[in-house]
C-alpha cells in the first residue's frame, strides 16, 4: 500500500470513528442539556470532569506518546524491541495509575475542601475510577497510533463514546443525576480500556518476536522522552481544563455550562482536522526516519493548505450562525453561550491547524521545543483567565484561550518549518484564497440568516454555505474534484 493510500485509508477510518464518536457525544450533550440537566447541573458535571482531568496527567505523564514514538521507531529498524517497549511502558503506567488513583481516593475530599471546591467531594470515588480508566484508554489509543494502525484508535474511540452515551443516559434516566452522569462516563471508559488491552495484546504485542535482550537504555529513553511530553500534556491540561475551573470559581456553575457548550461546539467543528492529523503524524515521522524530509515537507504543506481552505470559512460561518444554533439546538436556557461560541470560532481555526501540527512534532523528535512553547502558552492562558474571567466571565475565558492558542499554534508551525522547510509563499497564497472563499460564502449566509426559524432552516442555511464554499473552492482551482474522489473512494 502506498503512503497516499495508507493516509487515505487511515484518515477515513479515523474520521469515521470520530464521526460516530461526535454524533454520540452530540446526542449525549443534547439529551443532558435539553432533557435532564439544568445549566447549573451541566456545569457541575463538567466542573468535576475538568478537575479530575487535571489529575489524570499525573497518572500517565508522557508515557502513552513516548511508547508510541518508540514503537514507530523500532518497528522500522529493530522489530524485536517492540515487545520490550510495550512491556516496560505498561509496567510504568500501572504503577502510576495505582499511586495517583489511590491518592485521589484518599486525599481528594480534603483537598477539594481546602481549595474551596466542596462540590467535588461527593464525586471523589467516581473521580478516582475515572482517572484510572482514562489513563489506560489514552495509552492504548496512542499505542495503536504508534503501530500506524489508527483504525484501531478510531474503533476504541467509538467504543468509548457509544458506551458513555448508553451508560450516562441510563444512569441519569434512573434518577441518579450528576453522579449518575459521571458514573456513566467512567463505565464507558472502563469498557474501552478493557477492549483496548485485549486488542493490543492479541493483535500487536504477540505479532512481534521479542529480542533476546532489551536495547541498552530503553527504559531510560522511554522515561526521558516522556519528560517533555509530560510538560506538554500538563500545559495542555492547563489550557483545556483549568480555564473551566476558573470560570466555575468566578462565575458559578451556569457559567461553566455555557463555556462547556461553546468548547464542545468548537471541538465538534475541529473533528475532521483531528482525524487527518492523527493519521498524518506517524506518517511524517516515518518519512523522516527514512531520511525523506522533502516528501514529509510537501505532505505537511499540502495538508496545511487544505485545512486553511476548509477552516477559515468554517470559523466565519460559526460566528454568523451562533445565535440560531444555540437557540434551536441547545435551547433558550443556554443563550448565554452565544458570545462564547462566537469568540471560540477563532479557536476552531487555530485548533484545526494545531491538530495536524503538534503530534507531528512528537514523531519528528521535536517534543522538547513543543513542550517549552506549550508551557509558556499554558501559563499565559492561566494568567489571562485570572485577569479576564472576573471582568467578562466565560467570554473572557474564551478570549484568553484564542489568544494564547493562536500564539502556540504559530510557534509550532514555525518549528515544523524549521525541521522540514516549508514554502511560505505558497502557504500565504492559500490563506488569501481561503479568505476570498470565506467572503463569498458569508455573503450568501447573511442574506438567508433572517429566515432561520428552527433546526431545519438552520441546517438548510449551513448546507447552503457549505455548497457555496464547495463551488468557490472548485472554481478557484483550490480543490481538484478528481483528487477528492480518489481520496474518498
Amino acid at each position: 500500500m502506498t503512503l497516499a493510500d495508507r493516509l487515505a485509508s487511515g484518515t477515513k477510518a479515523v474520521f469515521g470513528g470520530n464521526l460516530v464518536g461526535m454524533v454520540s457525544q452530540a446526542a449525549l450533550v443534547l439529551v443532558l442539556t435539553r432533557v435532564f440537566l439544568t445549566p447549573d447541573e451541566y456545569g457541575e458535571l463538567n466542573f468535576a470532569l475538568s478537575a479530575f482531568g487535571v489529575v489524570v496527567i499525573l497518572a500517565t505523564l508522557g508515557l502513552p506518546k513516548s511508547a508510541a514514538r518508540y514503537v514507530t521507531e523500532f518497528a522500522e529498524r529493530d522489530p524485536g524491541q517492540v515487545p520490550h517497549v510495550v512491556r516496560a511502558s505498561v509496567g510504568y503506567l500501572c504503577a502510576l495509575v495505582a499511586v495517583v488513583a489511590g491518592a485521589t481516593l484518599l486525599f481528594g475530599g480534603p483537598l477539594a475542601r481546602f481549595v474551596g471546591t466542596p462540590s467535588l467531594v461527593p464525586f471523589v470515588g467516581l473521580g478516582s475510577a475515572w482517572v484510572a480508566a482514562r489513563a489506560f484508554t489514552s495509552y492504548f489509543g496512542a499505542l495503536f497510533q504508534g503501530f500506524n494502525r489508527v483504525q484501531w484508535s478510531a474503533k476504541l474511540r467509538v467504543v468509548t463514546r457509544l458506551g458513555q452515551l448508553l451508560f450516562v443516559v441510563a444512569f441519569v434516566a434512573l434518577g441518579f443525576g450528576v453522579a449518575g452522569a459521571l458514573a456513566g462516563y467512567v463505565a464507558g471508559l472502563a469498557v474501552a480500556a478493557v477492549v483496548g488491552g485485549v486488542v493490543a495484546y492479541t493483535k500487536f504485542y504477540r505479532a512481534y518476536e521479542p529480542a533476546a535482550e532489551r536495547a541498552e537504555g530503553l527504559s531510560r529513553r522511554l522515561l526521558e522522552y516522556s519528560v517533555p511530553l509530560t510538560a506538554t500534556r500538563g500545559a495542555n491540561v492547563l489550557d483545556k481544563k483549568v480555564d473551566t475551573i476558573i470560570v466555575g470559581v468566578f462565575t458559578g456553575m451556569a457559567g461553566v455550562g455555557f463555556y462547556t457548550v461553546a468548547k464542545q461546539v468548537s471541538n465538534f467543528a475541529s473533528m475532521p482536522a483531528a482525524s487527518f492529523g492523527f493519521t498524518l503524524s506517524p506518517a511524517l515521522g516515518e518519512q523522516a526516519n527514512r531520511e525523506n524530509g522533502e516528501r514529509a515537507a510537501r505532505l505537511y504543506e499540502q495538508s496545511l493548505s487544505y485545512v486553511l481552505l476548509a477552516y477559515v470559512p468554517a470559523a466565519v460561518g460559526l460566528v454568523l450562525v451562533a445565535d440560531p444554533m444555540v437557540r434551536y439546538v441547545f435551547g433558550s436556557d443556554y443563550l448565554g453561550a452565544v458570545p462564547v461560541v462566537q469568540v471560540f470560532a477563532g479557536f476552531v481555526l487555530v485548533n484545526a491547524v494545531n491538530k495536524i501540527t503538534t503530534d507531528a512534532l512528537d514523531y519528528l523528535g521535536r517534543a522538547r521545543e513543543r513542550a517549552v512553547v506549550k508551557g509558556a502558552s499554558a501559563v499565559a492562558n492561566v494568567l489571562l483567565n485570572l485577569l479576564l474571567v472576573p471582568l467578562y466571565g466565560a467570554v473572557g475565558a474564551a478570549v484568553a484561550t484564542v489568544v494564547t492558542y493562536t500564539a502556540y499554534t504559530l510557534a509550532n508551525v514555525y518549528v515544523i518549518h524549521d525541521e522540514l522547510g516549508l514554502r511560505v509563499g505558497r502557504v500565504g497564497r492559500r490563506i488569501g484564497l481561503a479568505c476570498l472563499v470565506s467572503l463569498g460564502m458569508a455573503a450568501a449566509v447573511v442574506v438567508v440568516l433572517p429566515y432561520v426559524s428552527g433546526v431545519v432552516s438552520l441546517l438548510a442555511t449551513v448546507g447552503l454555505g457549505a455548497g457555496i464554499w464547495g463551488l468557490l473552492a472548485v472554481a478557484s482551482g483550490a480543490v481538484d474534484p478528481a483528487a477528492v474522489r480518489r481520496f474518498v473512494a
